[in-house]
Formats: structure tokens, sequence, C-alpha cells
């Protein structure tokens, strides 16, 4: 067993990568769990919902998220607190849409419904998902890049990621009506004039 642990651990430091796939394999099937047993609507748990998401997180968001740590390194040298900042506000600007649109559709897809259904959903819920997102994710990005070193960051936001993660499980679930009302997508009526949903 000691044998095999150091061999993971080797493979681990040596391919950080695995590590985040690992935590995601592990942190996001949990964060749908924690959903789940929130969720007053439901009397039982679905654990084939838990496996949708330990397939998107391990699969696709662990190696994105990887991709764009790495990225976003290349982007803003340095490790200052105003490159911190920058390295955040950035993010929220060109990857948030992208994560956000990746677990739109992947969610929806790996349950087998339409494309036309999976596209409803992400136009629906990405802009009150991404205001969430502007208020949660700087923060945790800043002290990441700031303070964390770059081979235990995909870690650092994994972690940060199961909380995230609860909160699209239930964005996923919940209808953009029940939504409160500086969350819910504004509609835009024949007069051009914006509306929320109340």
């Amino acid at each position: 067993m000691a044998t095999i642990l150091k061999t993971l651990k080797k493979v681990g430091e040596q391919y950080p990568i695995f590590r985040g796939m690992a935590t995601y394999s592990v942190l996001w099937p949990t964060s749908n769990l924690v959903q789940q047993s929130m969720d007053e609507t439901r009397n039982k748990y679905d654990p084939v919902e838990c496996l949708r998401y330990l397939v998107l997180g391990t699969f696709v968001t662990a190696p994105t998220v990887y991709a764009w740590v790495k990225l976003a390194s290349k982007i803003v040298r340095g490790t200052t607190l105003k490159h911190a900042l920058l390295k955040a506000g950035l993010e929220q600007i060109l990857f948030a849409p992208v994560g956000q649109t990746q677990f739109y559709l992947g969610i929806t897809l790996l349950e087998g419904r339409p494309f036309t259904e999976c596209v409803q959903e992400w136009k629906q819920k990405l802009i009150p998902t991404w205001k969430v997102a502007i208020c949660f994710w700087p923060l945790v990005q800043t002290v990441n890049f700031a303070y964390v070193p770059e081979r235990n960051r995909v870690v650092v936001v994994s972690m940060a990621s199961f909380m995230w993660t609860v909160f699209l499980s239930y964005m996923h679930h919940v209808d953009q009506d029940s939504l409160p009302p500086f969350l819910q997508r504004k509609k835009t009526t024949a007069t051009g004039v914006q509306n929320s949903d109340r």
C-alpha cells in the first residue's frame, strides 16, 4: 500500500493535472451529493447524477482549469497582489463564461437531453451564474494567484470548486422564476425595455 501511495504522490508531483483530476473526481460528485441533501424537493439520492458530476468534473473541468491556470500565469507574469488582481479580473472576463458554458451544456448533454434544451438552459442561467461568480471567484483567485505555488493552484481551485459546484448544482435544478430577483435574467420587452420576470 505504501508503494502505491508513493507512486501516486510521484505521479501527482510530476503531472499536476492528475492531482487536479483526482481532486475533482471526489469533490464534484460529493458537492452534488451535498446539494441533493439540501434539496427539499427530493425524497432520495440520485447516484447516477453524482456519476455525471464525476465524469464532467474529472475529464472536462479539471483539465480545462489546469489549462487556464497555466495560461493565466503566462499572460500575466508575477506574483504580487497587483498581478493576482489582474489575473482574477481576466478570469472573470475570459474564463468564467467558458467554464459556465461548459458546465451547463456538459451536464445537460450527459443527462441525454436534446441539444436545444441544453442551449435553452444555458441561455437562462449563464448570466445569473456569472453574477454570483464575479462576487466569489475574484476573491478566491486573488489569494490563489498571489499566495499559492503554481503546482498547488489547481488543488486550491478544487476546494473552492466544491462550494461553487454545490451552487452550480442548485442553479442547474432551480427554475429561473424561483431565483431571487437580483439573479433573475432580465428580459427585453417588445419596446426594448428590460424587465425582470417578477
